[in-house]
């Protein structure tokens, strides 16, 4: 298996690439998705296509990217061997925080979905800077390899 695996390490490497660009996409786009929907009142038409828009990113996009994020990224890992390495395990455990924080989000959809407006539009926009400073961070651990 592990050669089958080596044989394929430079398609893994660029379907995982691929993959995480769509599920940073869309965790930069979810947060934002979330500011409009709040702007929009309570009950109304827009208020309707901003649950579903929400949706369709996670249930298209997102829940299956993520997916395949890891299922490649675990493969690559035991392909190369990373598992031994500090950088990696840091890596990792930044993912394993990112992938939380794709399943809060998901969480809120819900409670937007339900009425609940529990963030305002500035704690939102904050919010939607975790993936971007996550990503600084993993590409800085796997180009640099700093530890």
């Amino acid at each position: 298996m592990l050669m089958v695996l080596s044989m394929t390490y430079y398609w893994l490497k660029a379907g995982h690439i691929i993959f995480v660009i769509f599920w940073m996409a869309g965790l930069f786009m979810l947060p934002r998705y979330f500011v409009y929907h709040q702007e929009a009142p309570e009950g109304s038409p827009e208020n309707a296509v901003w649950t579903d828009r929400e949706g369709k990113l996670l249930k298209i996009i997102l829940w299956p990217s993520m997916t395949i994020v890891w299922v490649l990224g675990l493969l690559l890992a035991v392909t190369t061997g990373a598992f031994a390495q500090p950088w990696f395990l840091a890596k990792l455990l930044l993912v394993a925080a990112l992938s939380g924080y794709h399943v809060w989000l998901a969480g809120y959809h819900k409670s937007l979905a339900r009425g609940e407006r529990r963030l305002t539009g500035k704690k939102l926009r904050l919010l939607n800077e975790v993936p971007g400073i996550a990503a600084a961070l993993i590409v800085v651990l796997v180009v640099i390899r700093p530890f």
